[in-house]
């Protein structure tokens, strides 16, 4: 009798199982309705800026890990065009902010110091272009899905508003979908947050790195030359 009901229930759960219906991501996305588009838009705009922006920001930071030594060494041993070559043929912001640097030499160093910053001011605006626009779909990603889900939401009211008893399960069931939206449009935001927010310490590493440099190259001139 015992192996009799087992068998009965095992069978109710296989059915009950069988019943469950597994949804792909890609229409569980379609259900949230015309707001989906401008959030894949979004989306894909994310992807695409951040990528962009994180080439450029390792391009940035891949200069010569000896630079400022080369540097240090061209200038003592009394070899300033042998530094203002080796500056020009690296490819860092460091490495055009020296050479300006090498160029102003024989002004005032406060002078010299004012033209390293301003190429350094130049360089991170580079390094930072674009990056608004992350921060802005990070604000505005939310909205369009909360947007969406209230719209959603008065429609579902204008719907049942013509049925006379909707079931539980009809309104639970509707109400889902239509929050589909302000789940996506928070994920988008979150990951345009963290995005922004890494890329954001990324260039202010190298803003770091780029100040240490300057002052490096200020007391590398004030240091006697070897004779």
């Amino acid at each position: 009798m015992f192996d009799i009901l087992l068998q009965i229930d095992s069978t109710a759960v296989v059915t009950a199982t069988s019943d469950v219906k597994v949804e792909s991501v890609w229409s569980l996305l379609a259900k949230g309705g015309p707001i989906m588009i401008p959030l894949g838009f979004l989306f894909a705009m994310v992807i695409y800026f951040f990528t962009e922006r994180l080439l450029v920001i390792r391009k940035a930071g891949s200069g010569e890990e000896d630079f400022m030594n080369m540097i240090r060494r061209h200038i003592s041993n009394g070899d300033v065009a042998a530094a203002k070559s080796f500056s020009k043929r690296t490819e860092s912001p460091i490495a055009r902010m020296i050479d300006k640097g090498l160029q102003r030499l024989g002004k005032p160093i406060d002078v010299i110091e004012k033209n390293m910053e301003n190429v350094g001011k130049l360089e991170l605006y580079k390094l930072e272009k674009n990056l608004s626009v992350i921060s802005v779909i990070a604000r505005i990603a939310p909205l369009f899905g909360f947007v969406g889900t209230i719209i959603g939401l008065v429609m579902l009211l204008k719907e049942f508003a013509t049925i006379s008893s909707p079931s539980i399960s009809q309104i639970a069931d509707a109400m889902y979908i239509k929050l589909i939206t302000s789940a996506t449009g928070l994920i988008i935001g979150m990951l345009a947050f963290m995005g922004h927010s890494y890329l954001d310490t990324q260039i202010n590493r190298l803003a770091n790195q780029m100040e240490s440099a300057s002052n490096e190259f200020i007391d590398i001139l004030q240091e006697p030359v070897k004779q």
